[in-house]
């Protein structure tokens, strides 16, 4: 039995558990089975050699005469070619043929897990061709869509180029029309005394370059900018800034209509101060001073701690004056009763140049 489960063993493990997909009890029954078999085989084979003795024996007897030659007569030897030889050459066959089979069994074995390793191989593969195959057909299929957009692009790129040479010709004539349109605006301003400096869709900064007439100065007033800021209303707010010029800061609003007129009227007021701001504007070089025109004070430092302030009459110079209104140490008033000009009548030149050499300060 060791030996049958030894050859079942070298040539498929399987074999050994018959019963490995069936139920317990089924399994146990087969095994009680096959001792059984086993037994009743050895018994067997016991009766039948008991047997062939006997039919010996009985052969022997019936050959002798008389008992008494069976008491003489000696045990004839065993023949070369008995049952028992041929038995023990059948058995040295049948261990030959056993050590053959178990050879061709090995070899066999071999054999099959060659092919199953060739067939995991083989189906590895297969396997391996059909992710390649699938691959293959993705490929194609970008391949596909990528000739496809590129047609798409070309004629795009097609499209494109004929609209970039329609809008590259309006673009030159734009640029023949911009220049005109440069010259025409450089002559306006020139006539119009405006200078745009910066403008957007929500607000423009211009500034005005006035010239007085020749019988009040040769020389030009200093630029006032002005911003212009659109509503939605179809309406705009004009805002004065504040600066060198020396106007005061001053907001004004109205239709875009009238955007004009209060350019015009901005430009004849600050033109109208010409005189004042002229004299300010060269005050300015020599003495350290600060306009105020909304409450029409110039304050002149004449230290670091004497502050001195002039009030400015409306109509300066020609029917307004000039007055020294208080001075200042450190923040606290001086007494200015002392201070006698050389005349009543006095211009802010002629104060600030008095102020700069008085001794009382």
């Amino acid at each position: 039995m060791a030996d049958v489960r030894a050859v079942l063993r070298r040539c498929d493990p399987a074999l050994l558990d018959p019963c490995g997909d069936q139920e317990q009890p089924d399994c146990a029954e087969a095994a009680r089975m096959l001792l059984y078999l086993t037994d009743s085989r050895r018994v067997q084979k016991v009766l039948w050699r008991q047997l062939f003795v006997l039919d010996s024996m009985v052969s022997l007897l019936e050959g002798l005469e008389s008992a008494q030659q069976l008491l003489t007569t000696p045990c004839p030897p065993q023949p070369d070619g008995g049952a028992r030889g041929r038995w023990k050459a059948l058995k040295a066959d049948s261990r030959l043929g056993v050590e053959e089979t178990e050879t061709l069994l090995g070899a066999l074995q071999e054999r099959i897990q060659q092919i199953l390793e060739r067939r995991h191989k083989l189906t590895q593969l297969v396997q391996h061709l059909h992710s390649k195959r699938q691959q293959h057909e993705q490929l194609l299929e970008a391949l596909q869509t990528a000739q496809t957009a590129l047609e798409s692009c070309d004629h795009q790129l097609s499209r494109l180029k004929v609209e970039s040479e329609a809008v590259l010709s309006r673009m030159i004539s734009w640029q023949q029309h911009t220049d005109e349109l440069q010259e025409y605006v450089s002559n306006v301003q020139d006539v119009m005394q405006i200078n745009l400096l910066s403008f957007n869709q929500s607000e423009l900064c211009v500034e005005l370059r006035p010239r007085p007439s020749s019988d009040q100065s040769s020389n030009e007033l200093e630029p006032l900018k002005l911003s212009v800021t659109w509503c939605h209303n179809d309406r705009f707010r004009l805002q004065v800034n504040e600066g060198t010029a020396g106007l005061v800061e001053d907001c004004r609003s109205g239709r875009r209509s009238e955007l004009g007129a209060a350019l015009l009227e901005v430009m004849q007021c600050y033109v109208g101060q010409f005189e004042l701001l002229s004299e300010i504007q060269g005050l300015r070089s020599s003495f350290a001073i600060d306009w105020r025109p909304a409450q029409r004070l110039l304050v002149y430092l004449k230290t670091a701690l004497l502050v001195c302030h002039l009030e400015v009459e409306e109509g300066y110079p020609s029917s307004g004056r000039a007055h020294l209104l208080s001075v200042r140490r450190d923040g606290q008033p001086v007494d200015i009763s002392g201070l006698k000009p050389y005349k009543s009548d006095l211009s802010l030149t002629d104060w600030l140049v008095f102020l700069c050499s008085s001794p009382l300060l």
